[in-house]
């Protein structure tokens, strides 16, 4: 088959190839060696379980010593060199302690969202040089494609709609996706484990990895408790907005915006998380109808397909990496700050998670909510998207 690379890469390039052990990365090897490119094979260490030796696996996550006995062996199929990066220091720093220091102030993290942006491709495309490789190439489902139009390059939504990752890569850089490599982004997960089986990738039928890498068995309460954040497990109070005092919590860490079971409180109807307050000690919970708001600010913000807007625009808003995009106005600030505005209420934005903003399949930019329902000044949208990527 003929690789859709999203530009031309010529066949004499060197590219890394970041190794996980799953089928897809592997499958990425094998299909960038049979094109011709010279690879370099890499399976970061990023932390040390705490039951190395366990005979079978007690969870599936992307990480273990298991797969990266996976990763030597697709290596080993496709005939290139391998080598295991050893990136636990990094990877406290990029992605456990701002996981940790979420939850003790009242947010719920997205670590995967760090991973891929700060350590599995922002430190990895630095370390490329180390083997001399002018590109990184992952199993990631998304597009990277040069704009002839723009010159920029864009992050696009995967043909695999179910499998798309791009809400995950939001954060990457133009000079980082200008080396990235993403060869699945044309093709179905089934396509991919049928190629895997066909070339002779034992890992084929492997399963997804589906759990918190560094949180055994997914306990993050026990995880959290053993790195000293007993604070954020204090009992406290349970109430409505007006401050109506409905029962006792466990700790706000135990909670997310947006629950409605293990409450342990009685109500005529349902109640769900509104928010968590870990200053007053106080979890807020309200009805469904008060679940939803269409107002969010958020920080940190990243634009990828377009260059950093001086006036609002229009755009697709993506609150979770599940939940479906909705129409919403964005207005920017200096400080890479936004205030986005839905034109109908989304249910549970989250502190903590990011927003993604798309045109259609292509990432726009996304950042971090700090915080939902928040006021901030109106402005008309003067500008469309396709305005601002000369389309």
């Amino acid at each position: 088959m003929e690789l859709e690379l999203g530009r031309n890469i010529s066949k004499g390039a060197r590219i890394l190839v970041a190794m996980s052990g799953g089928v897809d990365s592997s499958l990425t090897a094998v299909l960038l060696r049979r094109a011709g490119y010279e690879c370099v094979g890499v399976n970061m260490r990023t932390y040390t379980p705490e039951d190395p030796v366990s005979p079978r696996r007690q969870f599936q996550t992307c990480c273990s010593p298991e797969d990266a006995r996976d990763a030597r062996t697709a290596a080993e199929v496709a005939r290139m060199p391998f080598y295991v990066l050893d990136l636990e220091q990094e990877f406290e720093q990029a992605v456990v302690r701002p996981f940790i220091e979420d939850y003790a102030s009242g947010r719920t993290p997205n670590p995967c969202v760090l991973c891929n942006n700060s350590l599995k491709l922002g430190v990895l495309l630095e370390k490329a040089k180390l083997w001399g490789c002018e590109y990184v190439a992952t199993g990631h489902y998304v597009r990277v494609v040069e704009n002839p139009a723009t010159g920029r390059m864009e992050l696009r939504r995967a043909r695999d709609r179910a499998k798309d990752q791009s809400y995950y890569l939001f954060g990457l850089r133009q000079e980082q996706l200008r080396r990235l490599v993403c060869p699945l982004g044309n093709l179905t997960k089934q396509q991919v484990r049928e190629l895997a089986r066909e070339l002779g990738l034992p890992v084929h039928a492997k399963p997804d990895s589906q759990e918190i890498c560094f949180v055994p068995q997914g306990d993050y309460r026990q995880f959290l408790l053993r790195r000293g954040v007993e604070a954020a497990f204090k009992p406290g109070l349970i109430i409505r907005r007006d401050g109506t005092v409905l029962g006792k919590h466990k700790g706000i860490a135990s909670y997310t915006v947006g629950q409605r079971r293990g409450l342990g409180i009685s109500y005529s109807e349902p109640l769900y998380v509104l928010a968590l307050d870990p200053v007053q000690n106080v979890v807020v919970v309200g009805t469904a109808e008060e679940a939803f708001q269409n107002e969010l600010v958020c920080v940190h913000l990243n634009w990828v397909a377009v260059e950093e807007p001086r006036e609002s625009l229009r755009a697709l808003a993506q609150i979770r990496y599940r939940s479906q995009p909705a129409l919403a106005d964005i207005f920017p600030r200096t400080d890479r700050r936004c205030h986005v505005q839905f034109l109908k209420p989304q249910r549970a934005i989250t502190p903590g998670q990011a927003v993604v903003f798309y045109d259609g399949e292509i990432v726009l930019g996304g950042g971090w909510i700090e915080t939902a329902g928040s006021s901030s000044p109106k402005a008309e949208v003067v500008a469309s998207v396709s305005e601002r990527r000369g389309t």
